[in-house]
């Protein structure tokens, strides 16, 4: 008897190892989808992010199992330098969108959907040749990565590359027969970008978080410690860092890139009046650059570089920390964007501390769980100093985010969203029998 399940096949820069919140949000997403009745396939190049973590493979394709969902593991260009120079970048995004084009082009019947994600843009190739055939074509859009690119000096104003990436972009955005996006303002400025018409495509599947991994009774954490994993923070003798067992611990998980403004957050560590650390978890572009600040500030004592830890680590890291940071740098290009980090900030309770402008604070405001502030060392002192010297203002913001990402950002809710957006695209109502999967209505 054939399998009556329908399948997807996801098309992902990044993946599980990779350590990104993208990554995370990807396994996340597609587990959800498996346990919706689908079958899920994922093409994904090398692990390779953050860059330079990660040992060179040279095997053109390896298969594995993720939780029900098959990872197809394409060979593509694995930069091995923390920051790559921008030839090396390209070649790791384009060498994986023409392996999973090609491989596509023999295999794409095999689908109902194909997803794509972005950024890169590059992998929206990969979707052109399942659309030729009938297969729907989903694109998830995550940011305006060519707009942030101009912003932050990677790509020419006005020049030939941006020229080009906005019009295979626009190309991509109208074959797409679904687009979906994290927040309505990056839809908005889709439309606006181009074409008011893509509006009726259009479906908001934010950001969020897996609760059944992050979600922690809140309040019953000892917020005047923290344990770090083993192995994962450099140690006293190379940091000059003393023991972090009775000191406060502001901390920050994830990319460390350039879109960040962690330079500002350092800085305000030598204006703070308690004797906090601040704790950088993760790798990234920035972080040699990052080091060398710290050493010109004489802050070796205060802030501590941890390696990429594994995810299922992450919600213990948070939960024993005092407070959370998402410092965006200040710039109109990114005021879309809604770092993945902030939802699992608040899952675990963790009262936050962010920068930047539009959709994030907007979000902050709303929820209640924490404090927004303009993008200067002082001003992030004087947060960094409110919370940690008033308990009761951190458990009430730390219970308030709690709150509003478990009612409205959990992960499987999210993935209910684009299952029933997509099931509707094929013309399905739910698995063979039509009803709704038993994963979907559990959903307490």
């Amino acid at each position: 008897m054939a399998d009556s399940r329908d399948r997807i096949v996801v098309v992902s820069q990044q993946f599980p190892p990779d350590t990104s919140g993208h990554a995370s949000r990807m396994r996340d997403m597609t587990t959800n989808l498996q346990r919706m009745g689908w079958d899920v396939d994922v093409l994904v190049p090398p692990p390779s992010f953050p860059h330079g973590e990660f040992e060179q493979r040279w095997s053109r394709s390896e298969t594995r199992e993720m939780d029900g969902v098959t990872v197809r593991q394409l060979w593509s260009w694995q930069p091995t330098e923390s920051d790559p120079h921008a030839l090396s970048r390209l070649a790791y995004y384009i060498t994986f969108a023409l392996h999973a084009t090609l491989w596509l082009l023999f295999n794409a019947r095999r689908y109902d959907v194909v997803l794509t994600t972005t950024p890169p843009i590059f992998t929206g190739m990969a979707g052109f040749v399942p659309s030729l055939t009938g297969t729907r074509w989903v694109v998830d859009v995550r940011d305006l990565w060519i707009d942030a690119s101009v912003s932050l000096g990677f790509i020419e104003e006005g020049g030939i590359l941006e020229r080009a990436s906005r019009a295979f972009q626009r190309r991509v955005l109208r074959r797409g027969d679904r687009i979906a996006v994290t927040t309505e303002m990056l839809g908005e400025e889709l439309c606006e970008q181009y074409g008011g018409e893509l509006a009726e495509k259009m479906l908001v599947v934010p950001n969020g978080v897996d609760m059944s991994r992050f979600g922690v009774e809140v309040g019953s954490k000892d917020a005047s410690k923290v344990s770090v994993p083993a192995g994962g923070a450099d140690s006293a003798e190379s940091t000059g860092s003393p023991s972090s067992d009775e000191r406060p611990v502001i901390v920050y998980v994830g990319n460390i890139g350039h879109a960040q403004d962690l330079p500002a957050c350092i800085r305000a560590m030598n204006l703070i009046d308690n004797d906090a650390e601040l704790k950088l978890v993760g790798g990234g572009d920035t972080v040699p650059q990052l080091r060398r600040l710290v050493e010109e500030e004489s802050l070796e004592d205060r802030v501590t570089f941890v390696d990429p830890v594994p995810r299922e680590e992450v919600p213990e890291l948070l939960s024993e920390a005092d407070i959370g940071i998402a410092p965006l740098v200040k710039d109109e290009e990114l005021a879309y964007a809604m770092p993945t980090k902030v939802y699992e900030y608040f899952g675990c309770g963790l009262p936050i501390v962010v920068t930047g402008c539009g959709e994030l604070r907007r979000f902050v405001e709303e929820s209640g769980g924490g404090i927004h502030v303009d993008n200067d060392p002082s001003r992030i002192a004087a947060a960094f100093d409110r919370l940690l010297e008033d308990e009761a203002l951190r458990t009430e913001m730390g219970t308030r985010g709690h709150e509003f990402v478990r009612t409205r950002y959990d992960r499987r809710r999210i993935a209910e969203r684009l299952d029933d957006s997509v099931r509707q695209l094929i013309g399905r109502r739910g698995p063979a029998d039509g009803s709704a999967p038993a994963a979907s209505r559990d959903l307490s």
